[in-house]
């Protein structure tokens, strides 16, 4: 988990997860869901197998070149070992996500809205523990105007940010236990309800007759005595 090329292999799984995967998957394979574990986005086979592994390169580049593109890149030396926990803890949350996704399309019963808020909340949970390690850099931690300029600021900030990090991420994660997501709860209580019908007001009961653009006076009697039970005048 502290190795710099650690991305690298977990790409290689990654890969080797889609090519097994592909001649089994659908044409089209859900990426997206909603709050209540709906699928509500959808992707094509080669896509869907092929936008994780990617991205997982990518983040393995862009790690091992931050450090040494920033201004402060001699503070990484001091959380290097830190540094490489936290890069990997995420690539290693993508390619769970990337597992997710391929046996949703294998057709397995995948609670989404149940193990993505245990996911993201141990996510979290593991980030804050470490985020109070991280010394002052540009590019990883709570970085404002105040915590850049300040190394005492930054060291404060950091170690309360770390506890809400943890305790967030609890939090998030008892989700999962409870009988309704709440986030399932919210979003089938948000949905859009159409407004119920309004009756038509009394005076109007009476269908216009055929072929007439407005009531005349005369139609207009006959329609409330017809409404009132007496006969009307002709």
């Amino acid at each position: 988990m502290r190795s710099r090329w650690f991305g690298l292999v977990i790409a290689a799984l990654a890969v080797a997860m889609s090519i097994w995967a592909y001649p089994q998957l659908p044409p089209t394979v859900a990426t997206h869901w909603g709050l209540n574990g709906t699928p509500d986005g959808y992707s094509s086979r080669l896509w869907a197998l092929a936008i994780i592994p990617v991205m997982l390169v990518i983040m393995t580049v862009i790690f091992n070149v931050l450090p040494k593109i920033d201004p402060r890149h001699e503070n990484y030396a001091k959380f290097l070992s830190s540094y490489w926990l936290i890069a990997n803890a995420v690539i290693v949350f993508l390619l769970v996500a990337h597992g997710l996704i391929i046996a949703a399309g294998l057709g397995f019963a995948i609670k989404i809205d149940r193990l993505m808020p245990l996911g993201i909340g141990l996510l979290f949970v593991f980030l804050g523990n470490f985020l109070t390690r991280v010394e002052p850099n540009w590019f990883v931690g709570i970085r404002t105007p105040w915590t850049l300029s300040s190394d005492t600021v930054w060291r404060r900030t950091h170690r309360t940010g770390g506890w809400v990090f943890v305790i967030g991420g609890l939090v998030l994660a008892s989700t999962a236990l409870l009988p309704l997501s709440p986030l399932a709860s919210c979003s089938l209580h948000c949905r859009y309800r159409p407004p119920t019908p309004r009756p038509c007001p009394r005076r109007w009961n009476h269908p216009m007759p055929s072929g007439a653009g407005r009531w005349s006076s005369a139609e207009r009697s006959r329609s409330r005595a017809t409404q009132r039970g007496a006969s009307p005048s002709l």
